[in-house]
């Protein structure tokens, strides 16, 4: 189940910007069991570890590589479309109200944190755009050498934003970090 959101002003005029949140089931009628079906039933991050909460998305663009007189090439623009999507978890049936009110936190703090997450992808996509419009490549009238060296550029910026999500990660997970307390005051009683 998803909810998509359009953002027809995103960073630019010329993005296109959506995004989604899905949702996956758990119950619970404590925040330990709470936390234990997170454990059993969220998002798969790699192959064998589960998340409480993942962000994704899907990234095309509509460029426009021009032949130049003097036989270059030169990507006059390139226009992001970008679906970000985040899932979260989410109890199948309602819990009881001080339970609820240690959720809301729990969740809040979750969805600050995915957020992070998605300001670090639209860095990136604008850290593409920056280094993709006005590329010129010489020698190049088939425009196909301007291609692999973009795939280039694009690698390393998309390896720098993935080592950046991971030391994010990192710092919010450790022992005393912001997800890691979420995750204490949900499953601690009071």
């Amino acid at each position: 189940m998803g909810i998509a959101f359009v953002y027809p002003a995103a960073a630019n005029a010329q993005w296109r910007y959506a995004e989604q949140v899905k949702t996956y089931s758990i119950s619970g009628t404590s925040g330990i069991e709470l936390y234990s079906s997170i454990g059993e039933n969220g998002p798969k991050v790699g192959q064998h570890v589960r998340a409480v909460a993942h962000t994704d998305f899907k990234l095309t663009w509509s460029r426009n590589y021009v032949p130049q007189v003097d036989g270059g090439c030169s990507l006059v623009s390139a226009r992001p479309n970008i679906t970000i999507t985040y899932v979260l978890p989410k109890p199948v049936t309602a819990l009881a109200p001080e339970l609820q009110k240690k959720w809301n936190v729990f969740l809040e703090g979750v969805r600050k944190h995915e957020r992070v997450h998605a300001e670090q992808i639209k860095a990136m996509v604008a850290e593409i755009e920056k280094v993709s419009v006005g590329l010129t490549v010489p020698a190049d009238p088939n425009c196909s050498k301007i291609r692999t060296e973009l795939t280039s550029k694009l690698g390393e910026i998309s390896r720098s934003r993935v080592k950046s999500s991971q030391d994010f990660d990192k710092i919010e997970l450790s022992e005393g970090g912001n997800v890691h307390q979420l995750i204490l005051n949900l499953v601690n009683p009071r």
